[in-house]
């Protein structure tokens, strides 16, 4: 469901793995461990303490990286980011395919954060899209440079198979037929240059200027 790298440094609005510095920003910060139990984990059935959570969750300025930090951990019970378990399954259900494309572009500036399936093979992509040589690849994924040479040609196999099943447009620059290379000129004998040939003699010349 998601990868980990080594670095703790988000980029800029985006968690890195096992960052909560968010924590100490929330609404819920502070209180109680036994309150906080009975204001987050409720029972299924009892709307007044999920109501209570959700209005508490409501003006949290730490909203969306309480429900990403359930998510990414698999928490599945209790309230997390303003949703209640059975709110939250179809946003567990659909994880692996979530795609946010700046987390994508985090990694490709080399920023260590949380990646799904689905973000995890777009940076693939755009490696091979970009010419990354799989030393690049091992680093900003933290796998073998084997392992990232191995996604790479996986990848070359997967365009070069849409192209010859699909088609490409043609190109309309590149002539029909296999080009073939001309022969090499053969080398012609040196010949020595012609001599110049001489001007008109003095004798052709008319007072006027003109030739005869």
């Amino acid at each position: 469901m998601r990868h980990i790298t080594t670095h703790a440094t988000p980029a800029t609005g985006l968690r890195g793995i096992g960052d909560t510095s968010w924590q100490p920003r929330g609404a819920c910060h502070g209180m109680d461990v036994e309150d906080a139990d009975a204001v987050f984990f409720p029972l299924p059935r009892d709307h007044e303490a999920i109501a209570e959570a959700k209005e508490l969750c409501g003006w949290c300025p730490v909203r969306r990286e309480c429900l990403n930090f359930a998510l990414e951990n698999v928490l599945k019970e209790g309230i997390w980011g303003g949703l209640t378990e059975a709110e939250r399954r179809p946003w567990h259900d659909g994880l692996p395919q979530r795609r946010d494309y700046r987390r994508v572009a985090a990694v490709l500036n080399g920023r260590d954060v949380h990646l799904t399936e689905a973000e995890r093979q777009t940076v693939i992509d755009l490696a091979h899209l970009r010419g990354w040589r799989p030393v690049r690849l091992a680093a900003a994924l933290q796998i073998s440079v084997k392992h990232a040479r191995d996604l790479l040609h996986q990848v070359a196999n997967k365009v070069f198979d849409r192209d010859r099943n699909l088609g490409v447009p043609p190109n309309p620059y590149k002539k029909k037929g296999k080009c073939k290379q001309s022969a090499p000129a053969a080398k012609r004998p040196a010949t020595t240059p012609p001599a110049p040939r001489p001007g008109p003699s003095a004798c052709a010349v008319t007072h006027a200027g003109r030739a005869v």
